[in-house]
């Protein structure tokens, strides 16, 4: 058994010697595998040998003790015999040759009387004294010595001898078998190991050709291609990694899908932006640039250097501080020689690899604010002409031109057309202020919209304002706000048309109500359409006579009462104004 211990360990040294350097060596699984279940084998065929030869060790000294304990009873009965005929001597060594044992006989006092006279001598028996002791005591010795047993039995049945002591060595078949068993072992073990290690070969090959796909369809994978399928024939471990992989496929691909969708969607958005922009990376060069930028710089391909500077903008400094920890939106303008004024915001990288640059051309923006500052300062000039027009009238009437009918009534006069432009500025101002901050919840009622229209046209002192809204709906609104919208039209429409009827109709459109004022004038051009809803603007080719409020005013009293104000006018045409509102 020490012998087969010692083999185990040295076979896991061996062992763990040879993973250490497969570790360090690439073997296939077909190799490693098939290596390990030859392993696997040959521990457990000598592992088997060497529980079964104890075993049979066990066995076989237990057969020989049981036969050299007959075997010994059979000389002892013999011997007996043997003296009362007279013929100890030769019935000693007959019965030595026939059992094959080494039998001393023994006297009364102790003495050897007979024995086989072989190649055991009594002096090289071991425990001979204990044996002879335990005999002539009347009780019977046996014991076993490595291959050997020693029997001792008393002899009662004479008084000439009083003890037989037996040697019997392992018969020789015994020692026969138990080499064939163990030889039978050995080649056992090695076939096991050789099965063991084809199996695992075949095993191996057939995980390895499945971990192989899986691996294949995995650099396709990493490679971009999502279309590979990958199928499972087994539903055991590699089988549910195929699986596994397989849905990660279909997953990948439809993340790739939506990515690629969304990023075609955001360069559409993009490239249908007025202002121009820039991706660039940390080394300064370009990433991405949308068709309006590309439209004034040609030299903006991918991977091509950031230019240095545009229209006196520096693209390169402002991209590079972008990339500074903590950098914060840069922003930078320049204003060139014909008026034109360029915005340049750059947003930072913060922690990305890309850094965004926003170019917009804001001449037009740049040029409406300074306008309407313009504006605000002439508007102020203007109020301040009818109020001292107005205090002058009245200093004129104090000092005594009361007294005088004439001059009294045309002094008067002048009071009122100068307090109506006050009130219709103020009045203007008030309702646009109100419209824009929201400060006020707008309450909305059902406003029957026939009668309604006709109040509104009666107010117009202008005989060509004509009504129809048979049949008209009833709108959601405001009464006042509504009126306001609904004058402001109207006015607009008699102040720009000169001649021809203006039309005011109302009519439904399923949940919306509409309301129309229409007019035969000389249209609207185009380039004043484009800004006929700026607060301060007047068209140029109309009279100065208005502060450019009506429309916008119009158009955030609409909004306000959730609906929305449209204006379709051709150059030549006409102009209709189209207010819809939520039907009641």
């Amino acid at each position: 058994m020490s012998g087969g211990q010692g083999l185990c360990e040295r076979l896991l040294t061996d062992a763990r010697y040879g993973l250490c350097e497969v570790s360090r060596l690439r073997l296939g699984m077909r190799w490693w595998l098939a290596g390990a279940f030859a392993l696997i084998a040959a521990l457990t065929a000598v592992l088997t040998a060497t529980v079964s030869s104890r075993q049979v060790d066990r066995d076989v000294q237990a057969n020989a003790r049981e036969i050299a304990i007959g075997q010994s009873v059979s000389a002892g009965f013999e011997i007996e015999r043997a003296i009362r005929a007279g013929r100890l001597d030769v019935q000693t060594r007959a019965s030595g040759v026939r059992y094959g044992l080494a039998l001393f006989v023994f006297s009364p006092d102790g003495r050897i009387i007979a024995s086989t006279h072989g190649r055991v001598r009594w002096q090289g028996v071991p425990e001979r004294q204990r044996a002879l002791g335990t005999a002539r005591a009347g009780r019977r010795f046996v014991d076993t010595f490595g291959t050997a047993t020693l029997v001792a039995l008393p002899l009662r049945r004479t008084s000439t001898a009083a003890a037989l002591v037996a040697y019997a060595p392992r018969p020789g078949a015994f020692g026969t078998s138990l080499s064939i068993f163990r030889s039978e072992t050995i080649r056992a073990a090695v076939w096991s190991a050789l099965a063991a290690a084809a199996l695992g070969a075949v095993l191996a090959w057939l995980a390895a050709r499945r971990l192989r796909g899986i691996a294949a369809t995995a650099r396709k994978i990493e490679a971009g291609d999502f279309e590979t399928e990958l199928h499972s024939s087994f539903g055991d471990e590699i089988g549910d990694l195929a699986t596994t992989v397989d849905g990660m496929r279909r997953r990948l691909g439809n993340a790739f899908a939506q990515l690629e969708a969304e990023r075609d969607r955001l360069e559409l958005l993009l490239d249908r932006l007025h202002e121009g922009v820039i991706a660039a990376d940390s080394e300064l060069r370009v990433q991405y640039a949308n068709a309006s930028i590309r439209g004034r710089l040609s030299q903006l391909e991918p991977g091509t250097p950031l230019p240095d500077t545009f229209e006196d903008l520096p693209l390169r400094a402002l991209a590079k501080q972008l990339f500074v920890r903590g950098a914060p939106v840069a922003e930078a303008r320049s204003h060139s020689a014909d008026g034109a004024t360029y915005s340049l915001v750059g947003i930072p990288a913060a922690g990305t690899e890309l850094a965004v640059l926003v170019l917009a051309d804001i001449t037009a923006d740049e040029r409406r604010r300074r306008a309407e500052r313009e504006f605000v300062a002439n508007a102020s000039h203007e109020l301040r002409t009818p109020v001292s027009a107005i205090a002058t009238a009245v200093e004129a009437l104090e000092l005594g031109a009361r007294d005088d009918p004439e001059e009294r009534d045309r002094f008067i006069r002048l009071i009122g057309r100068q307090a109506q432009r006050l009130t219709r500025l103020t009045k203007s101002l008030l309702v646009l202020a109100r419209a824009q901050t929201r400060e006020e919840g707008m309450q909305l009622v059902p406003v029957e919209l026939g009668p309604f229209l006709e109040r509104v046209a009666a107010a117009e002192p202008s005989e060509r304002v004509r009504v129809e809204a048979d049949g008209a709906p009833a709108a959601l609104a405001q009464p006042d706000v509504l009126e306001q919208v609904v004058a402001n039209l109207v006015a607009n429409a008699v102040r720009h048309a000169p001649e021809g009827a203006i039309v005011v109709r109302a009519d439904g459109d399923g949940d919306e109500a509409v309301i129309e004022v229409a007019d035969d004038g000389p249209g609207i051009p185009a380039e004043v359409r484009a800004r006929v809803f700026d607060r301060f603007y007047a068209g140029g080719g109309a009279a100065r006579d208005g502060f450019g409020l009506g429309l916008a005013i119009a158009r955030d009293s609409t909004l306000a009462m959730r609906g929305r104000l449209e204006l379709e006018s051709e150059e030549g045409s006409g102009t209709t104004a189209r207010v819809v509102l939520r039907r009641a």
